[in-house]
């Protein structure tokens, strides 16, 4: 009798730790499985979140008249009341006695280009240092790109091409360096970069292999008109710093045409002043 009843029980130890093992098993197979499922809803869930990019043109239902309704990020291109590009009337514009000068520390570099599909966009290797200073602050030059025809306007006039510097100092506040280009003589500064020109859109910018001496490019005559103002592109941030050179600089028509056969019309339409004043340092 007691022979069975051990038997009994040990047979019942033996079914028992066999479940045990194989219910183990079972976990350690199915937690890695379970922990992948986690980890790619987790990254599903996070791409869900993140901003799509909001396309944007100049015309069409994407163009200037609608960037304000494209996103909430791009109210200030409707809601605005300092936005750029503006009309420089010179008979309107004020003297200024006390406006911060300009000093320029640029160098020879050898930028990178990128077809953003909005223009055509020329940034500075990070390791190298071009910068403006202006009322001791100073501003380091991130990239300079072209618009055609000119976005600012002179007394109501638009010039072929339009120049921007686009500077950010420390606090990420902007000033932009504006250069506007009228036919003439060919620019063989910039004729070293413009052979490299792309003309379909890209996903990131490529090292040129010219050189280019950006001080060069900058007018001798220092006739410069200020004003507060905005991104000529969504999101249209304000409190930007415009420097607008009075002197224009020349490009020869075949460059002018070789940057509109890519963009024929990358302007943003101007915008009201709205009491700003527009002061002109001589």
């Amino acid at each position: 009798m007691n022979k069975y009843y051990y038997y009994t029980i040990f047979l019942v130890l033996v079914l028992v730790i066999s479940a045990c093992s194989s219910q183990t098993r079972t976990d350690e197979e199915t937690e890695p499985a379970e922990t992948e499922e986690k980890a790619q809803s987790d990254q599903q869930t996070e791409q869900a979140s993140e901003p799509k990019p909001v396309d944007w043109a100049y015309e069409g239902e994407t163009g200037p008249k609608h960037w304000g309704d494209l996103s909430n990020n791009f109210a200030a291109c409707e809601e605005g009341d300092k936005q750029s590009p503006v009309n420089i009337k010179f008979s309107e514009v004020e003297g200024g006695q006390n406006l911060p000068e300009v000093q320029f520390h640029y160098e020879q570099t050898t930028p990178s280009v990128i077809n953003n599909g909005h223009s055509i966009q020329f940034n500075l290797p990070a390791e190298e240092s071009h910068f403006i200073t202006m009322d001791g602050t100073k501003y380091e030059l991130n990239q300079f790109h072209f618009h055609t025809p000119s976005e600012h306007q002179f007394n109501g006039e638009n010039l072929p091409m339009e120049m921007h510097l686009v500077h950010q100092n420390a606090n990420d506040e902007l000033a932009v360096i504006t250069l506007m280009i009228k036919e003439g003589t060919e620019n063989k500064e910039l004729s070293s970069i413009w052979g490299e020109l792309p003309t379909k859109k890209m996903e990131k910018d490529i090292k040129m292999k010219e050189s280019i001496e950006l001080m060069e490019l900058i007018p001798e005559s220092s006739s410069t008109f200020y004003y507060s103002g905005s991104l000529t592109t969504p999101p249209c941030s304000e409190s930007v710093k415009w420097i607008v050179f009075e002197k224009p600089i020349e490009m020869s028509e075949e460059q002018i045409e070789e940057f509109k056969q890519i963009f024929p019309n990358n302007n943003r339409p101007i915008q009201s002043l709205n009491k700003r004043e527009v002061i002109k340092n001589e």
